[in-house]
Protein backbone atom coordinates (compact mmCIF):
# COMPACT_ATOMS: atom_id res chain seq x y z
CA UNK A 1 0.00 0.00 0.00
CA UNK A 2 2.82 2.12 0.51
CA UNK A 3 4.47 1.91 -3.02
CA UNK A 4 0.82 2.64 -4.23
CA UNK A 5 0.31 5.81 -2.42
CA UNK A 6 4.45 6.57 -2.92
CA UNK A 7 3.40 6.37 -7.03
CA UNK A 8 0.35 8.47 -6.84
CA UNK A 9 1.88 11.28 -5.06
CA UNK A 10 5.05 10.87 -7.60
CA UNK A 11 2.00 11.01 -10.88
CA UNK A 12 0.50 14.00 -9.09
CA UNK A 13 4.12 15.76 -9.12
CA UNK A 14 4.88 15.35 -12.42
CA UNK A 15 1.31 16.37 -13.48
CA UNK A 16 2.12 19.71 -11.45
CA UNK A 17 5.74 20.56 -13.32
CA UNK A 18 3.96 19.78 -16.60
CA UNK A 19 1.30 22.22 -16.15
CA UNK A 20 3.82 24.88 -14.89
CA UNK A 21 6.21 24.47 -17.80
CA UNK A 22 5.92 27.35 -20.54
CA UNK A 23 4.62 26.55 -23.65
CA UNK A 24 6.91 26.08 -26.89
CA UNK A 25 6.73 28.69 -29.58
CA UNK A 26 4.80 26.84 -31.91
CA UNK A 27 1.87 29.63 -32.06
CA UNK A 28 -0.95 27.54 -30.90
CA UNK A 29 -0.35 28.33 -27.02
CA UNK A 30 -0.28 32.17 -27.67
CA UNK A 31 -2.48 34.40 -26.52
CA UNK A 32 -5.37 36.40 -28.46
CA UNK A 33 -3.29 39.70 -27.79
CA UNK A 34 -0.08 38.06 -29.09
CA UNK A 35 -1.80 36.63 -31.71
CA UNK A 36 -3.37 40.19 -32.95
CA UNK A 37 0.07 42.03 -32.42
CA UNK A 38 1.77 38.97 -35.06
CA UNK A 39 -1.53 40.42 -37.91
CA UNK A 40 -0.82 43.84 -37.26
CA UNK A 41 3.46 43.34 -37.77
CA UNK A 42 2.55 41.61 -40.94
CA UNK A 43 0.84 44.76 -42.44
CA UNK A 44 2.30 47.53 -44.50
CA UNK A 45 3.37 50.40 -43.17
CA UNK A 46 0.75 53.10 -43.98
CA UNK A 47 1.18 56.16 -46.34
CA UNK A 48 2.34 59.10 -45.02
CA UNK A 49 -0.34 61.43 -44.51
CA UNK A 50 -1.55 63.88 -46.78
CA UNK A 51 0.74 60.95 -49.62
CA UNK A 52 -1.73 61.34 -52.56
CA UNK A 53 -1.55 59.72 -56.44
CA UNK A 54 -0.55 61.85 -59.20
CA UNK A 55 -0.47 61.32 -63.23
CA UNK A 56 2.33 63.43 -63.18
CA UNK A 57 -0.11 66.44 -65.45
CA UNK A 58 0.13 69.73 -63.76
CA UNK A 59 -2.56 72.57 -65.40
CA UNK A 60 -0.45 75.20 -67.38
CA UNK A 61 -2.07 78.81 -67.13
CA UNK A 62 -3.14 80.21 -70.83
CA UNK A 63 -4.62 82.90 -71.90
CA UNK A 64 -8.58 83.91 -70.82
CA UNK A 65 -7.89 82.21 -67.35
CA UNK A 66 -8.58 83.69 -64.29
CA UNK A 67 -6.55 83.51 -61.66
CA UNK A 68 -7.17 83.80 -57.56
CA UNK A 69 -3.59 85.12 -56.27
CA UNK A 70 -3.22 85.27 -52.76
CA UNK A 71 -0.90 86.16 -50.14
CA UNK A 72 -0.71 85.84 -46.72
CA UNK A 73 -1.56 88.86 -44.16
CA UNK A 74 -1.61 91.23 -47.19
CA UNK A 75 -5.42 91.76 -48.68
CA UNK A 76 -4.07 94.82 -50.51
CA UNK A 77 -2.79 92.14 -52.73
CA UNK A 78 -5.11 89.62 -52.66
CA UNK A 79 -7.42 89.24 -55.70
CA UNK A 80 -9.17 87.34 -58.53
CA UNK A 81 -7.23 88.82 -61.88
CA UNK A 82 -7.85 87.77 -65.93
CA UNK A 83 -4.39 86.44 -67.61
CA UNK A 84 -4.72 89.19 -70.46
CA UNK A 85 -4.40 87.81 -74.30
CA UNK A 86 -0.73 88.76 -73.68
CA UNK A 87 -0.37 86.04 -71.34
CA UNK A 88 0.29 88.59 -68.04
CA UNK A 89 -1.98 89.69 -65.08
CA UNK A 90 -1.26 92.96 -63.52
CA UNK A 91 -0.58 92.93 -59.78
CA UNK A 92 -0.04 95.89 -57.14
CA UNK A 93 3.47 96.80 -56.66
CA UNK A 94 4.52 94.53 -58.94
CA UNK A 95 2.81 95.27 -62.09
CA UNK A 96 2.97 93.51 -65.20
CA UNK A 97 3.70 89.68 -64.37
CA UNK A 98 4.16 87.04 -67.12
CA UNK A 99 1.08 84.04 -66.13
CA UNK A 100 0.77 82.02 -69.07
CA UNK A 101 2.59 79.34 -69.56
CA UNK A 102 3.28 78.46 -66.08
CA UNK A 103 1.55 76.09 -63.21
CA UNK A 104 0.25 77.77 -60.67
CA UNK A 105 3.24 76.20 -58.35
CA UNK A 106 5.60 77.29 -60.65
CA UNK A 107 3.56 81.25 -60.95
CA UNK A 108 3.23 81.52 -57.15
CA UNK A 109 7.12 80.78 -56.62
CA UNK A 110 7.55 83.58 -59.24
CA UNK A 111 5.38 86.21 -57.18
CA UNK A 112 7.04 85.43 -54.01
CA UNK A 113 10.62 85.83 -55.39
CA UNK A 114 9.55 89.08 -56.23
CA UNK A 115 7.37 90.44 -53.47
CA UNK A 116 10.59 89.72 -51.55
CA UNK A 117 11.72 93.25 -52.30
CA UNK A 118 8.75 94.56 -50.35
CA UNK A 119 7.79 92.05 -47.97
CA UNK A 120 10.12 89.77 -45.48
CA UNK A 121 8.33 86.56 -45.97
CA UNK A 122 5.97 86.60 -48.52
CA UNK A 123 3.64 83.24 -48.41
CA UNK A 124 1.91 83.08 -52.05
CA UNK A 125 -0.81 81.02 -53.22
CA UNK A 126 -2.24 80.55 -56.95
CA UNK A 127 -5.56 79.30 -57.64
CA UNK A 128 -7.07 78.51 -61.23
CA UNK A 129 -10.79 79.35 -60.84
CA UNK A 130 -11.88 79.63 -64.52
CA UNK A 131 -10.21 77.61 -67.46
CA UNK A 132 -11.13 79.59 -70.10
CA UNK A 133 -7.72 79.16 -72.17
CA UNK A 134 -8.44 75.30 -72.81
CA UNK A 135 -10.84 75.14 -75.38
CA UNK A 136 -11.98 73.10 -78.62
CA UNK A 137 -14.26 74.08 -81.61
CA UNK A 138 -17.10 72.65 -82.80
CA UNK A 139 -18.27 73.45 -86.37
CA UNK A 140 -20.53 71.85 -89.24
CA UNK A 141 -23.61 69.98 -88.36
CA UNK A 142 -23.70 70.19 -84.41
CA UNK A 143 -26.56 71.64 -82.28
CA UNK A 144 -24.25 73.40 -80.48
CA UNK A 145 -21.78 74.88 -82.07
CA UNK A 146 -18.56 76.89 -81.72
CA UNK A 147 -16.25 76.72 -78.61
CA UNK A 148 -16.44 74.11 -75.80
CA UNK A 149 -14.45 74.08 -72.56
CA UNK A 150 -11.70 71.25 -72.60
CA UNK A 151 -12.20 69.08 -69.80
CA UNK A 152 -9.54 66.64 -68.62
CA UNK A 153 -9.13 63.68 -71.10
CA UNK A 154 -12.14 64.73 -73.23
CA UNK A 155 -11.89 62.24 -76.22
CA UNK A 156 -13.76 63.07 -79.87
CA UNK A 157 -16.74 60.76 -78.89
CA UNK A 158 -17.72 62.90 -75.30
CA UNK A 159 -17.13 66.26 -77.38
CA UNK A 160 -19.18 65.17 -79.99
CA UNK A 161 -21.94 63.68 -77.19
CA UNK A 162 -22.02 67.22 -75.87
CA UNK A 163 -22.30 68.97 -79.39
CA UNK A 164 -25.40 67.12 -80.08
CA UNK A 165 -25.86 66.45 -84.31
CA UNK A 166 -28.55 67.95 -86.91
CA UNK A 167 -30.11 65.12 -89.04
CA UNK A 168 -28.39 66.31 -91.85
CA UNK A 169 -24.84 65.19 -90.32
CA UNK A 170 -22.55 62.95 -91.92
CA UNK A 171 -21.66 60.72 -89.36
CA UNK A 172 -19.07 58.78 -91.47
CA UNK A 173 -16.99 62.17 -92.27
CA UNK A 174 -16.19 63.80 -89.37
CA UNK A 175 -12.31 65.20 -88.51
CA UNK A 176 -10.55 66.70 -86.28
CA UNK A 177 -8.23 69.64 -87.66
CA UNK A 178 -5.04 70.09 -85.81
CA UNK A 179 -1.76 72.45 -85.50
CA UNK A 180 1.27 70.37 -85.16
CA UNK A 181 4.72 71.69 -85.38
CA UNK A 182 2.83 74.33 -87.35
CA UNK A 183 1.47 72.24 -89.74
CA UNK A 184 -2.69 71.95 -89.84
CA UNK A 185 -2.74 67.96 -89.63
CA UNK A 186 -6.30 66.15 -90.81
CA UNK A 187 -7.72 63.00 -88.68
CA UNK A 188 -10.71 61.17 -89.61
CA UNK A 189 -13.28 59.98 -86.88
CA UNK A 190 -16.20 57.52 -88.55
CA UNK A 191 -18.41 58.00 -85.41
CA UNK A 192 -20.85 55.31 -86.57
CA UNK A 193 -18.16 52.70 -86.55
CA UNK A 194 -16.48 54.36 -83.03
CA UNK A 195 -19.54 53.62 -81.36
CA UNK A 196 -19.89 50.35 -82.28
CA UNK A 197 -16.50 49.51 -80.90
CA UNK A 198 -14.19 49.73 -83.95
CA UNK A 199 -11.62 51.57 -84.81
CA UNK A 200 -11.16 52.66 -81.05
CA UNK A 201 -7.96 54.47 -82.07
CA UNK A 202 -9.87 57.08 -83.54
CA UNK A 203 -11.50 58.47 -80.77
CA UNK A 204 -8.59 60.21 -79.14
CA UNK A 205 -7.84 62.69 -76.45
CA UNK A 206 -8.30 66.42 -77.41
CA UNK A 207 -6.28 69.22 -76.92
CA UNK A 208 -6.56 72.78 -76.48
CA UNK A 209 -7.00 74.40 -80.01
CA UNK A 210 -8.60 71.59 -81.87
CA UNK A 211 -11.11 71.90 -83.96
CA UNK A 212 -14.01 69.39 -84.74
CA UNK A 213 -15.44 69.42 -87.96
CA UNK A 214 -18.98 67.70 -88.68
CA UNK A 215 -19.62 68.01 -92.29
Amino acid sequence: MRNVATLAVLMGMGLSLASAMPAQSTGEGKSDVAKSADVKAEKPAAAPAGAQESDGEDYVIGADDTLHISVWKETELTETLPVRPDGKISMPLLGDVVAAGSTPTELAESIKVKLKKYISDPRVTVVVTAMASRRIFVTGEVTHTGAMPLLPHMTMLQALSAAGFTQFANLKGIYLLRTERGRQVKLPFNYKEVVKGLHPEENIELKPGDTVVVP
